[in-house]
């Protein structure tokens, strides 16, 4: 069947993401008040890519952009390609820091995909968004959470990858650190063992299961339910500037964590008034976003131009 594509342009609207969340690796994340806004259309011919905010002058303008090789993914699960893109982003998510940056552009692709074909949510439906978004990014705790919005679990089936969603309780509210210098996933990754003692896999499933009752029903269990026996203290010699701020957090009472692979630093409490982190840190005071990504019609206002970041910084 002959794919027909929208007129005019759509546009999307997806919230940073924190993964991991401590004990939960590749299975738990949230979903922040911090947006990304993308806009794209079908042109006769060409690819272009205009980026404002994180990532500006550094990210490709053209196929090798993250939002575009997403979108050609999702064009061929549609079942054709477009003759030709423009893509505007508004980047307000810090880049290569442990935010959920390239599952914001992953989600942004697919979805600004299927609303520029005209029977797209027919042909992908939310389930297969999720699995798309899943497999290019290659793990889904941080694409789940960008969809679906709240607090998820996510987990993979041989069909792929599949999340629910859950209400978060009153009183969380997460706060990040988020440092100047980058860091990579990979890297992170490659620092984790192949294997880890029976003990501490045990104790992790035990605080993964505590974490979900004390996100959805009691935050009072939140610092016992962050211990992680899995993957920080492994990851700690390539970032000891992160580990230092997570143990001072966690010694002042401050359910503190790696976000996702890092550098920044996920709070979800507020740390006490007295607390300081030390030079060098952004301190983004945020929501937790319920909503996930958020597709409309027609291009951004001057307002959602702005690339400066949500939240009250200190």
């Amino acid at each position: 069947m002959p794919t027909t594509f929208a007129s005019g342009p759509v546009r999307v609207r997806v919230p940073a993401t924190s993964a991991n969340l401590g004990p939960g690796f590749d299975a738990l994340g949230l979903a922040l008040m911090l947006h990304d806004d993308v806009v794209a259309e079908v042109r006769p011919a060409g690819v272009t890519v205009a980026v404002t905010g994180e990532g500006a002058g550094e990210l490709p303008d053209d196929d090798r952009h993250l939002v575009v090789s997403a979108m050609r993914a999702a064009f061929d699960a549609l079942g054709g390609q477009p003759p030709g893109l423009a893509v505007e982003c508004v980047n307000r998510i810090p880049q290569a820091r442990g935010l959920g940056s390239s599952s914001a552009a992953i989600v942004a692709g697919v979805l600004l995909a299927r609303a520029l074909v005209v029977d797209g949510e027919r042909r992908l439906d939310g389930e297969a968004v999720l699995r798309l978004a899943a497999g290019i990014e290659g793990h889904p705790d941080n694409v789940a959470p960008c969809l679906l919005g709240g607090f998820t679990v996510a987990w993979t089936e041989p069909a792929g990858a599949r999340a629910v969603s859950l209400p978060v309780a009153d009183g969380i509210r997460p706060v990040v650190f988020v440092p100047a210098e980058r860091g990579l996933t990979a890297a992170a990754r490659a620092a984790l063992p192949a294997t880890v003692p029976h003990g501490d896999a045990a104790s992790n499933a035990g605080r993964a299961a505590l974490l979900v009752h004390a996100l959805t029903a009691e935050p009072a269990l939140l610092l016992p339910a962050t211990v992680d026996r899995l993957h920080q203290a492994y990851r700690a010699d390539g970032m000891p500037a992160t580990s230092a701020l997570v143990s001072d957090l966690r010694e002042a009472g401050v359910a503190a964590v790696v976000s996702g692979a890092g550098p920044t630093v996920l709070a979800l409490t507020e740390p006490p008034e007295d607390f300081h982190p030390g030079t060098g840190w952004r301190v983004l005071r945020l929501g937790t976003d319920v909503h996930g990504a958020r597709v409309g019609r027609g291009r951004l206002g001057h307002a959602e131009r702005d690339p400066v970041a949500a939240g009250r910084k200190s």
